[in-house]
């Protein structure tokens, strides 16, 4: 009797070994993600091309995900972990748990709602049909133009903004410097913030609402862009913004900051603790709304990958509810939109 041979072991396949130029590859991919996750991490005054660097820093998350797949394939466990931490990095200051959020007002706490939208006209080019649409089909009560001119104004009166918005505080102007407010209920002139290039205006807005009324500090922002020798005073007006900010009441910073959540001048702003609410954060109503992803410039011109500086700021008893980006045909900005829900007083 012949007994059957013992089964031999199933051979395992060959594993395949590391690919050195895959690994290689990732590497140099992953090289100016990690230059910029530095520049990004640091809070210093870097110099200008760093700075104008980092406002296109959400889309450094695209070659971040191509070094992680580079790294896969090459199969060299220290470049995936590598290129896997660059990758968490860039989504960390993606979607921001740290960005501020609004306060959750006490039940019963009166309040008041208000439509807001702001746009740069881009030296009033922007057509005002559209915007006089914008107002009407969305409801807007309290409009911002930067960049305002005459020929705008005119051009807006025309298209029947008047009819509206009949409120208005305006100071046109050709070179850019100019900026105005409309809105549906009174507006009061409070000042302007101090040796700024571009006109902000600060004003007071009295809120109506069914048996209560808010009154809202509107600062209608537009800094100085960080190009050439005028950085120093992008930064100076960005710290302005901060300071006003920081007075007591209800405030809504609104307009083209010239900023990015990855600039930590833009992010030293929000850190601004306004009067009687210490350890609290202003918030960005597009941040909190998951507008990281909306760009609002530019949308003409310049074939760049698109940003977001336009901004609607607020101090953090305000909420807020449907923001949304619109193209407006003319300008290179979006338009930007929101409700705010302000508490009484």
């Amino acid at each position: 009797m012949t007994l059957p041979a013992p089964a031999l072991p199933a051979s395992r396949p060959p594993r395949r070994p590391a690919s050195t130029a895959w690994s290689v590859l990732a590497i140099v991919v992953s090289l100016p993600v990690a230059a910029v996750s530095i520049f990004r991490a640091v809070p210093i005054e870097w110099p200008l091309l760093v700075v104008q660097l980092l406002s296109f820093t959400p889309w450094v998350v695209l070659p971040a995900a191509l070094a992680l797949v580079l790294a896969v394939v090459g199969r060299r466990l220290w470049v995936i972990i590598t290129t896997t931490a660059l990758l968490a990095l860039q989504l960390l200051w993606l979607f921001p748990p740290d960005a501020g959020n609004a306060e959750t007002l006490h039940e019963g706490t009166a309040t008041v709602s208000l439509k807001v939208m702001s746009l740069n006209s881009e030296y009033g080019e922007a057509d005002a049909g559209t915007i006089v649409q914008l107002v009407r089909d969305h409801g807007i009560q309290l409009l911002t133009l930067q960049e305002h001119t005459q020929r705008l104004e005119d051009a807006l009166s025309a298209a029947g903004m008047d009819d509206v918005l009949p409120n208005r505080l305006s100071h046109p102007n050709d070179d850019a410097s100019g900026g105005a407010v409309y809105s549906v209920f009174p507006l009061e002139a409070v000042g302007l913030l101090p040796d700024t290039p571009f006109r902000m205006d600060v004003t007071r807005v009295l809120v109506p609402g069914s048996g209560a009324a808010a009154t809202l500090n509107l600062t209608n922002v537009h800094a100085l862009p960080p190009v050439d020798d005028r950085i120093g005073q992008w930064r100076s007006d960005l710290e302005k913004v901060a300071r006003q900010a920081s007075r007591p009441g209800h405030h809504l910073l609104v307009g083209d900051f010239n900023a990015t959540f990855d600039h930590h001048e833009f992010r030293a702003v929000l850190d601004t603790a306004p009067a009687g609410q210490d350890g609290t954060k202003l918030v960005d109503v597009g941040i909190a709304s998951g507008g990281r992803l909306s760009p609002t410039w530019p949308m003409e011109g310049l074939p760049l990958p698109g940003i977001v500086i336009d901004h609607m700021v607020t101090t953090p008893r305000i909420n807020s509810s449907g923001y949304a980006v619109h193209k407006v045909p003319g300008t290179d900005h979006a338009a930007i939109m929101a409700t705010l829900v302000i508490p009484a007083g």
